[in-house]
Parts: C-alpha cells; structure tokens; sequence
C-alpha cells in the first residue's frame, strides 16, 4: 500500500501530513516551524513527526508533494534576490508601465538593441556585444538575470540568444520572460520574469531541503511542487519557474478546504503568519484569475487561483497610527513574533525588554529586535551603510537600537529586511494571543513584557494607548478581525457578479453604509446585510480569530479538524497539468504564420498553419507531463479563432491555441 506525503512550507510554520491513498484519508499530521536560512530543518522535523505519529516505515510513501507561501510572502513583503534586467527593444519609457520600475527597486537595468515586430521578423539585430558585456559587469553583482524582447512570444529567438551567453560568461540563473506567458504585453512578460529571477534562490533553497531529508529517511518517491493555480508540477520545473509557485500555498489550501469540508459553493480564508489569503469556491472548484495573479501590488502573466491576498497574518506588524486618538494598523509586513525570538533568545529579550521597562519613556525602537537571516554570512553587493549594520549583525541578534547607531542607516537595515537577510522581531497579533491565553506556544511572559511596553507608548493628547497588556492585546485581535472581515468583503464583492473593478469592490468593502448595514443599524433607517455563503477558515491560528469574523459578516464559519494543515492536504489531492499556448497569425493576405515554440513557420493555408501549431504544442505539453512523472494523460484543446466579416465574406485575424496535458502523477510502490 502506498501512502502519500503532503508538506506545505509557510511563513511561520511547516506542516506535513500522511494520506492513505486507498482509504482516501488523513493518518497523521504535524507542526514545525520554519526555520530559516536554514529551511532542511523544518522541514525535516515536520516530516518526522509526522512519519512517526502514523507509524509507517518511510519507504512506503509513495508520493511527496510540496506547497508553500514562501514565494507569495516574498513578493508581498518585497524581499528577493538582486537581479539584473536585460530589456531588449524597449523604450525607457516603458519601464514605467506595469509597475516594473517600482518592481526593479534599484536593480540595474540594461537596454539593449533588439527585438522583433508583430509578425515575429526582426526589428532590430540583437546587439549580443552588449549583452556579453552586462553578463561580465553584473554577473558578481546580483542572484539572477531576467531577459525579455520585444515581441519574443512572436519569435523567441533574441531572448534565446542573450539567455545563452549569459549563462555562459555570468554563471547565473536566466529566466526569459516568453518561457513564463504566451501574452504580448511586453513589460508585463518583463515584471513577471523579473520577480521569478528573483525568487528562483528561495524556491530552489525549499526543493533542495526536501529533497535532502527524503533522501536521508530514504524516501524513494517523486517530488512534486503545486503551482499557483492548484495544478502540480514537478521539482525541476518548479526550480525553473518558481514565480509560477506564487499562490501555490493558497491553491493547495483551496483543494485542501474542498477535500476536508465537502463544501461547494464557500468563500476560503487562509490565514497564515504573513499573509490572509480569500478565494471563492465555486461548484467545488477555485476560480482561476484570467488576467493573472496578483499578489500584493504586482499583476503578474502566471495563472493561478483568483486569490485575494493581503499582507494580515498572525505575525502581522502592528503600526500605531499617529493622531488625538489611538488607532492600530496591522500589515503587510511579517515581524518575528518578541515571543518567538524569546524562546530562541531569552536572555538578550528579556534582558532588553527588562531595562526598556525600568524607564518612563518609550523610545522609538524599543521593544524591537534585528534577527541575521543568513547562513553563510551577509549577502553580496551591499551598500556601505548596509554593509556596516551586516557586520555588526554578525555577532548575532541584537536590540535594533545597537544594530542602527544613527538615522540615515535605518534605510539600510531595512533594505537588508527588504533582501531577507535580515528579520525584525516586534509585538504581533501571536504575542497578542499569548497575553489573552489563546496561544501558549512559545515564551508567554515575554510577550506580555513587551505587551505592556508597547501599552506605554504615547497618543497626540499624552495619553497611554492603552491601560495594561491585555487592553492592549483585545484591541489587536480586534483590528485583525476588522481587516479580515475588510478582506472577506472586498472579495465577497469582487465576486458578486456585478461588474465592480477591483478598485469599487475595496471602496464598497469599508463605505460608512456597508459597515453600519453588516453592524446591524436600526434607527431611522434600518439596515442588515450578511454573506450569502459559508466562510471556511484555515490556518493554524484560525480556531483564534475566525469565531468573532463570522458573527461579523453574518455567516457559517466553518473550522475543520485539520484546518491547519490544509494546505499540506491539498498538496497531495492535486493532478499534473502541463499547458502549452500559441498563436497563429496572418500577416499578409494568403500568408500564415504559426509561431511555434521553435520560432515562427509560415504557410499558405489557415487549416495546415493551426494544424501545425496544434502537433507542436501538443508535443510540448505531453513531453513536459511525462517528465513530471504523467503515465496515462488526456489532451484537451482550446481553440479561439478570431475573423472579422468584410463585405459579407470572413477575415481571418488570428489564432490562439491551448493545449492541455492532464494526469495524475506516476505513485512509487515499494
């Protein structure tokens, strides 16, 4: 008998649970945190636990699949890798588009002359002098390289080019950006293939622990990795492409709330340490976002589920608003909890957090800590002033007023949080659940030490914010329900059917009507509204927080017995779905041209050009299920041929081909 082995990898935690493939139900699961840099350790810790509570010999799991919200939280919290873009026969100007400037965050961009046109025929030569040259210039510089050309899903060949030399001459990881989307929008095919350079180090570091621990406990099983819109794929596509891993954590919890609850038609919050995740459940299945997935305030070209993701989790950072009157934010940056980093570091935390106590006023670090996240020492290519709070980090944790000794390198210790080399430990919503007794998992007194700090601090009237620590912590749990409940009705109202943008659904979620209507108002006017689905809570603190969330929107909330671990379940549940895309255009009258993966063909007929187009992606998608491990697939085509009528007669205008590889992945019988 085989048995399954999901492991899902979060902000905060771990977890890893066992399936029996026959009875179709969950043996064991089990919690680890994550640790990083070094990720092999949760990782290890959660599979064993889990391997011992089911009381199987690991050569009989026959199947591991990882889902994670490593890559999500990455590019929520902007943290990532240094990467270089060589943009080939764009405009400066274009940078501005699709948030790519904003995503670049300083990183050098190099254009280059190049580029093809509509047609898929070159514009401009590739100038691959230019390109050899940004390769040795930059290749000690930065993790990865992004290239993309103008036009390259018309004709790939530049992009092909330029990665070539550049592996060749830097020795990085290339990511080109017609290998990530068949769509034409150049600078966003740039944006997405820049945030997937900068992740590929992450994902490749997660794959790479897993691989090692199965190796260890001589788990002899495929490796499978679930992509952003629930589908799995394997390891080594998966370290190729990690931005397709974006939502890879919240796909696999869709599947795993679907798998537990039985539940049709629900909205699904995830919460995790970092992130809150809100999808609908429609007819059993996630809906899949048709412009592509958006995470944080990135519109990428990868599918995925149609996720709302918001920067609110149980490690939330907790902002004081400044103002007459105390207000809390929390979000979208992930902090350590002080009650975590207590338990690893007690004495430096408590020692400081004792001093910081012994005095009336609160400085305005105090409380907090600056945590090295790093393995091998501090990343390279660093700025002086970044470079000189690395080094003294090198010593270890430390109080971030010993790590910043003046104003101007704040910035820098932020762009080392920024790179994720370096973590911030603070007062969260986790600490907050450990001062009311609703959480004991780490150093409980810690917490409410810093607690009764962060009480101390100042309103615009000189008043304390708060009376005491449990004050205090009722009024963060609090605000997490309110941003949570904002979450669910934004995406209540995205979904709704009407024809609100997204910008409407995020003002119609907090307009004064929608809260006194879901508060209950009754006066002159009165007024009720509620969810007109179930909600399903998942997260390990979802038990926590999700009971006052649906008595606020008016709807079942639904907390299974295995709501932590969903994700891990939903890792397991999933097929292999290989997708391979084209276009056929017409770029003269009589004269078609099939762009296919190789680069462009031409034909004098519509029917042989699509016929030809069909066999290759069909050849391309069913060779890439096979090497994830597909032996028995079935091929669905989508085709979506474009004609404008003139004079009464028919004109072809294009051609756009999907083809799809679906199975389930080949199960290892020991």
């Amino acid at each position: 008998m085989a048995y399954l082995l999901g492991v899902d990898t979060g902000g905060t935690y771990t977890d890893a649970v066992i399936l029996n493939e026959v009875e179709d139900r969950v043996i064991a699961s089990a919690k680890s945190l994550t640790t990083r840099p070094d990720l092999s350790l949760g990782v290890g810790r959660a599979i064993d636990a889990a391997l011992e509570q089911a009381g199987i010999d690991a050569a009989q799991i026959g199947m591991v699949s990882l889902s994670t919200t490593l890559a999500t939280n990455a590019l929520v919290e902007g943290q990532g890798g240094r990467v270089a873009l060589i943009f080939i026969g764009f405009e400066a100007a274009e940078l501005a588009r699709a948030g790519l400037e904003e995503a670049m965050k300083g990183d050098p961009v190099v254009r280059i002359a190049g580029g093809h046109n509509h047609a898929g025929a070159e514009a401009t030569p590739l100038d691959l002098v230019a390109v050899e040259s940004a390769a040795l210039r930059l290749g000690p510089e930065v993790t990865g390289f992004a290239v993309a050309s103008a036009f390259a899903t018309r004709n790939p060949a530049h992009e092909i080019a330029a990665r070539d030399a550049i592996r060749a001459l830097a020795h990085r990881p290339v990511t080109c950006s017609h290998e990530l989307s068949a769509g034409l929008n150049g600078p966003r095919r740039a944006l997405t293939a820049v945030l997937n350079a900068r992740l590929i180090g992450m994902i490749d570091g997660l794959i790479t622990a897993c691989e090692a621990h199965m190796e260890a406990r001589g788990i002899v099983a495929p490796l499978m990795v679930v992509r952003g819109d629930g589908a799995l794929v394997s390891a080594s596509l998966a370290r190729e492409r990690p931005i397709e891993t974006i939502l890879s954590g919240p796909a696999a919890s869709i599947a795993g709330a679907s798998w537990l609850t039985g539940e049709t038609e629900a909205l699904v919050s995830d919460i995790g340490g970092t992130t809150t995740d809100v999808c609908l459940l429609q007819d059993g299945k996630p809906k899949i976002d048709p412009l592509g997935a958006r995470v944080g305030p990135y519109r990428t070209m990868v599918e995925a589920v149609a996720m709302r993701t918001t920067g609110l989790g149980g490690d939330s950072e907790v902002h004081l608003i400044d103002g007459l009157e105390t207000s809390l934010k929390l979000g979208p940056r992930r902090l350590m909890p002080v009650s975590l980093a207590a338990r690893d570091w007690p004495g430096l935390v408590h020692d400081a957090l004792d001093t910081w106590l012994g005095t009336d006023a609160v400085g305005e670090h105090d409380g907090r800590f600056a945590i090295p996240m790093w393995k091998d020492g501090p990343p390279t290519g660093l700025a002086p002033r970044e470079a000189a709070v690395a080094e003294r980090l090198l010593a270890g944790p430390m109080r971030v007023v010993d790590a910043v000794r003046t104003r101007l390198e704040l910035p820098a210790l932020m762009k080392l949080v920024s790179r994720g080399a370096v973590m911030i430990a603070g007062v969260t919503p986790s600490d907050a659940a450990h001062v009311l007794g609703r959480l004991d998992s780490w150093d409980g007194e810690a917490a409410r030490k810093a607690m009764t700090l962060f009480a101390k601090r100042r309103n615009g009237r000189g008043d304390r914010i708060a009376p005491g620590p449990e004050a205090l912590a009722t009024r963060i749990v609090d605000q997490l329900t309110r941003q949570t409940v904002d979450c669910l009705l934004e995406a209540a109202f995205a979904e709704d059917g009407q024809s609100w943008p997204d910008e409407a659904a995020e003002a119609l979620a907090r307009h004064a009507l929608t809260r006194a209507a879901f508060a209950g108002h009754s006066g002159v006017i009165r007024m009720s509204a509620s969810l007109g689905v179930p909600v399903i809570g998942l997260g390990a603190s979802a038990p926590s927080y999700y009971g006052a969330v649906g008595d606020r929107v008016g709807a079942r909330m639904i907390l299974s017995e295995h709501a932590g671990v969903a994700n891990a379940i939903g890792a397991v549940v999933g097929q292999i779905a290989m997708h391979a895309e084209g276009i056929v255009t017409s770029p003269g009258p009589g004269i078609f041209s099939a762009h296919l993966p190789a680069g462009p063909a031409r034909f004098a007929d519509q029917a042989a050009a699509i016929h030809a187009l069909e066999t290759a992606l069909s050849e391309e998608a069913t060779s890439r299920a096979r090497a994830s491990g597909v032996e028995e697939m079935r091929l669905s085509v989508v085709r979506d041929i474009r004609e404008i009528e003139i004079e009464g007669q028919p004109m072809f205008i294009e051609a756009r081909l999907r083809v799809t590889a679906q199975g389930r992945p080949r199960i290892a019988v020991g």
